[in-house]
């Protein structure tokens, strides 16, 4: 790289997915939660001693002028290594659902999507439309949106949450009709700005804005 033309190489990003990346603390999963923990606090004592090591032998080839490393779930065990100057937090700071899965992090939702209701199929039912924002990583139920408000609402576990429709059941359908919103929360934060251009920024109940996904700002990076 140092040699590559029109290339120089300027800093070095490390991303700890086995700690950053998965729940230790997994809900109604306590013995796959114990495992993780277990597995993670080797991995840690390894991890800080191979970053150091890298670091170290990129600089002699290299002025580094930033080390990157962590992710929302291990900023704080990252941040204290000496070899990092800089920690990312990606779809944390939205405190989407996977997050609530975390011991060393608690946050306060921050992101949320709409949809409307088009039908009320049957007593304690209704069906809103879309819904299906999966969440990248292996499948499973974890990766789906979570019903959120109003509260009392569930998917159906044979339906899960669909392309076209989601059909949600429970006490709170008895109080939605036709064209009102149910509001979900994302697994993680990331797929909502891939179905958007732009996010709604909120103080309260004002709007004070309107922030661009990097798909708004007309990129693509596949």
């Amino acid at each position: 790289m140092v040699s590559r033309r029109d290339f120089r190489l300027a800093g070095v990003m490390v991303y700890e997915a086995q700690i950053a990346g998965v729940q230790d603390a997994p809900a109604h999963r306590p013995l796959r939660g114990l495992a993780v923990r277990r597995v993670q606090a080797f991995s840690r004592r390894e991890l800080a001693a191979r970053r150091a090591g890298v670091v170290a032998a990129v600089s002699e080839v290299a002025d580094l002028e930033f080390v990157n490393g962590g992710g929302t779930g291990s900023v704080e065990r990252t941040a204290a290594e000496a070899a990092v100057t800089e920690v990312a937090a990606g779809s944390g700071l939205y405190n989407p659902v996977l997050f609530d899965g975390y011991r060393a992090f608690t946050g306060r939702p921050a992101a949320f999507f709409a949809l409307p209701v088009t039908r009320l199929p049957a007593l304690g039912t209704v069906t809103v439309a879309g819904g299906g924002w999966i969440a990248s990583g292996p499948p499973g139920v974890d990766r789906l949106p979570v019903p959120t408000f109003p509260a009392g609402l569930r998917w159906l576990p044979a339906e899960g949450v669909g392309e076209v429709q989601t059909p949600l059941r429970g006490a709170a359908a008895a109080e939605l009709t036709v064209g009102d919103r149910v509001w979900f929360r994302h697994a993680k934060a990331g797929e909502i700005c891939e179905h958007v251009d732009g996010l709604h920024v909120l103080a309260g109940d004002e709007l004070t804005g309107t922030m661009p996904t990097y798909r708004g700002e007309g990129r693509s990076f596949g």
